[in-house]
């Protein structure tokens, strides 16, 4: 009996461990499940690129060892704690949808993978394990199995930096070598120069000029190629095929002019329409990454941190003034911003900003913990191992955990339009072309190639990312901090504005604080001094920093209950700090109207409360006044009603006014809002409020105390920006109305192109550079106005 292959490895099958299936035969069950998943899913065709695609390709056995070195995977993995590990590989063979399904879907072809997703414009696939089930070898051999071999380089680890793709800068240099010579040596038939040149020299030009076009139609253009190619076989037509189409067609005409000396062809037109096309999409790269420049180094949200300096002062710094060997303070539901070593003795950190799993891992002190986590308890203390990466911080703010499902209204008319724009397209290029190739051959092949070129949807495309893009970058540089381009579509669909009370449209900083009660001792002062060290609650700051500095003592015990207190243990004594019912008061005068407060309890002795008059923000009666003419507006409190009067006699007549509401309670105030249709956006503090700002379609968390990081949230406001809200959502609504007049310019350049190019008015090389043109028209006028609109006062 002969050797079997498998079918999709093409190892030699052992004997009796042969797996039929389908018809076919399988060495294991891994192999099986990869061909199952493609059948399913109508990707067999994947076996049609060579035989035995999933074989690990010989020359790679051995190359990955170096991932069995624990200090070695350290450094390539992002994340690693307990069973959990991420990594970020580099893959540069993705090309299509395919190859992104295929990736996506790697937990059903390897256990131990939990989740993959791909970065299609980085190329780069971000993949969560189990490091006991599946080694990052193991993964990377399965990658490279199924075509998909990583990059991994440890320099690149080791700086932070990825290579380059220099694939387009090469081609456009290719492209403009070809047109710049096949020119050059085209003008002697421009100008009919017959006694020397043309009689001489011309089969000789002839062929020079058609080996110089070769490099420019066979590597320049490869890219419209493969990418016609794969749409068509994926029944998605896009832009590329009609391009790839023109470009052929003008190949083969030009070819078969030269070989029967009908005239020297269209070579110096296909040189420069290759060229004129890739220095558009060079445009358009360039534009996009320009883009996510600004959104990674401009547009950040303002998380800062507290530094313990050498005399063992606090001082809150940006994330980026924190330098390798600095020590910082994390408070009770602070994010480690940065990978380090914990200096405390014990701490709980969640680990579900990065992993999903709300379960706290706890550290001893000497150990090694991730940028990512959020503190659970008592402060601690650090060390900074390396300088604070934003981005990854920007990444965690957009984990698909905390991603709402919102309508893109822009991108789906997008969608639309390019759907059928390439059928249509196609159909007036085939019906110009049979109307002029019965009266002039010549104007038929220009009319073909001009309507396939001119008309380009690249415009469109590009005009709803670009305006809503440019207009991230413009909030984010006034200090309105989004988490993503999609919130800009959502705030301009706002009709209800629900804002909280303590720390939103009141400020954290201009409270005046007045104690009623039993007079403390320094040692109870100092007991509550550093109790409330370890709180990011805006009461629990503004009496922290009220309170007088103490030398610092030992927290054995602390929890935060949200929406009522911090209970703690320290010095043998348990120390309760909250609203009055948390600490069980006694003493309170029932019939007397409560403030804002809050109240202390010492070993079952209630001393009395701290009383905050609450300070409004400058310009919120100016705010809530100009919002009341266009929305709903509603103020939620956890506190009393005691401020009752007071905001009523500040905000407009309709402000409907709702007091004691516990955190739950919030949430439940927006969704029953919701369920009556209202658009709502909440503006809360970014703690008690998380799930009322992840309940809602928008959540804009105010920013007073940085140090807070609230993932629930949409957008994050400088709290010195807050009286500008109405600015903020009008420029949202005149994004709007930029994509629209993008829209309605983008579809007037194709029209007005297209009626040139079916009349025979518009030669081939004229529609290569409109191409491009019409592209960094729409760009500019997109900057121009949003540019424009935001520096108008729009109050």
């Amino acid at each position: 009996m002969s050797e079997q292959s498998c079918f999709h490895c093409g190892l030699t099958i052992p004997k009796n461990e042969e797996i039929n299936f389908d018809e076919k035969k399988f060495c294991c069950t891994g192999c099986k499940t990869v061909y199952e998943i493609f059948s399913l899913n109508d990707l067999t065709c994947y076996y049609d690129f060579e035989k035995s695609p999933g074989a690990t390709p010989q020359d790679i056995q051995g190359k990955y060892d170096f991932l069995d070195n624990e200090a070695i995977l350290a450094k390539v993995l992002e994340f690693q704690e307990a069973n959990t590990s991420i990594v970020s590989l580099n893959i540069p063979h993705i090309h299509c949808s395919s190859c992104i399904w295929i990736l996506e879907n790697l937990n059903r072809l390897q256990p131990g993978i939990s989740t993959s997703q791909v970065n299609f414009p980085e190329k780069k696939v971000r993949i969560t394990f189990n490091s006991e089930t599946v080694s990052l070898k193991s993964i990377v051999y399965l990658l490279s199995s199924i075509g998909y071999e990583p990059y991994i380089s440890l320099e690149n680890y080791e700086t932070g930096k990825n290579k380059v793709d220099r694939s387009l800068t090469y081609k456009v240099g290719v492209a403009f070598f070809c047109f710049g010579n096949i020119m050059l040596l085209s003008f002697p038939e421009y100008f009919e120069i017959k006694e020397f040149w043309l009689d001489s020299y011309k089969p000789f030009f002839r062929i020079l000029i058609f080996l110089l076009a070769l490099p420019s139609f066979l590597y320049s253009a490869s890219g419209y190629y493969v990418s016609a190619y794969h749409s068509i076989r994926t029944r998605m037509l896009n832009i590329d095929i009609p391009i790839a189409l023109g470009i052929i067609v003008m190949f083969i005409r030009s070819t078969y002019d030269m070989l029967m000396d009908h005239g020297p062809g269209f070579f110096d037109s296909l040189a420069s329409l290759v060229f004129f096309m890739l220095l558009g999409k060079m445009f358009q790269t360039k534009t996009y990454s320009f883009l996510s420049f600004e959104r990674d180094f401009k547009s950040y949200f303002p998380i800062a941190v507290t530094r313990i300096n050498a005399d063992f002062s606090e001082e809150s710094v940006p994330i980026y003034d924190v330098l390798k060997g600095n020590r910082l303070l994390i408070r009770n539901q602070e994010l480690i911003p940065v990978d380090g070593i914990l200096m405390s003795e014990k701490a709980e950190i969640d680990y579900s900003f990065v992993t999903g799993e709300a379960v706290p891992i706890t550290k001893k002190s000497g150990d090694k913990i991730f940028a990512g986590g959020k503190q659970i308890g008592k402060v601690i203390e650090m060390e900074v191992l390396h300088s604070v990466s934003q981005s990854y911080l920007t990444q965690l703010w957009s984990n698909e955990i905390f991603q709402k499902k919102v309508e893109q209204k822009h991108k789906t008319i997008t969608d639309a339009l390019s759907r059928y724009f390439t059928p249509i397209l196609l159909l007036i290029a085939f019906a110009g072309f049979g109307y002029w190739i019965f009266i002039d051959a010549n104007i038929a092949f220009n009319v073909f190639t001009a309507v396939l070129i001119v008309a380009c949807p690249c415009a469109l495309a590009l005009t709803a990312p670009f305006t809503f893009g440019n207009i991230l970058r413009i909030m984010g540089k006034q200090k309105m901090y989004l988490k993503n381009a999609l919130v800009i579509e959502q705030l301009a669909k706002v009709d209800t504005i629900v804002f909280d009370k303590t720390g939103t449209i009141t400020t954290n900083k201009k409270s005046n604080i007045l104690y009623e009660g039993i007079d403390f001792s320094d040692e109870n002062l100092q007991l509550i001094k550093n109790v409330l060290r370890g709180s990011n609650h805006p009461l629990s700051r503004m009496l922290y920093d009220f309170l007088p500095e103490y030398e610092r003592i030992k927290i054995d015990d602390f929890q935060e209950i949200t929406g009522k207190g911090i209970l703690a243990f320290a010095e043998e004594k348990e120390v309760k700090i909250g609203s009055s019912s948390f600490v069980e008061s006694e003493v309170l005068d029932s019939s007397e109207i409560e403030r804002t407060s809050l109240h202390i309890k010492i070993d079952n002795i209630y001393y009395g409360k701290f009383i905050f008059q609450n300070q409004y923000r400058e310009g919120l009666e100016k705010l809530f006044a100009t919002l009341s003419r266009e929305y709903n507006i509603k103020v939620l409190s956890g506190d009393n009603d005691g401020e009752r009067e007071n905001l009523e006699a500040i905000l407009p007549k309709n402000t409907e006014l709702v007091f004691n509401q516990k955190p739950e309670q919030k949430l439940e105030f927006i969704k029953k809002l919701q369920e009556t249709g209202k658009n709502v956006m909440m503006v809360g503090d970014g703690l008690n409020d998380a799930g009322a700002l992840a309940q809602s379609n928008v959540g804009v968390s105010v920013s007073e105390n940085v140090n807070v990081f609230s993932p629930a949230c949409d957008a994050i406001l400088d709290a010195g920006e807050f009286s500008r809200l109405n600015y903020f959502l009008k420029l949202s609504h005149k994004s709007i109305l930029i994509i629209k007049m993008s829209f309605g310019l983008s579809l007037l350049y194709n029209i007005v192109g297209l009626t040139f190019a079916v009349t025979g008015n518009l030669l081939p090389l004229v529609a290569a550079i409109i191409m491009p043109l019409s592209t960094i028209t729409i760009v500019s006028f997109v900057t121009f106005m949003s540019n424009y609109l935001s520096c108008k006062n729009l109050d």
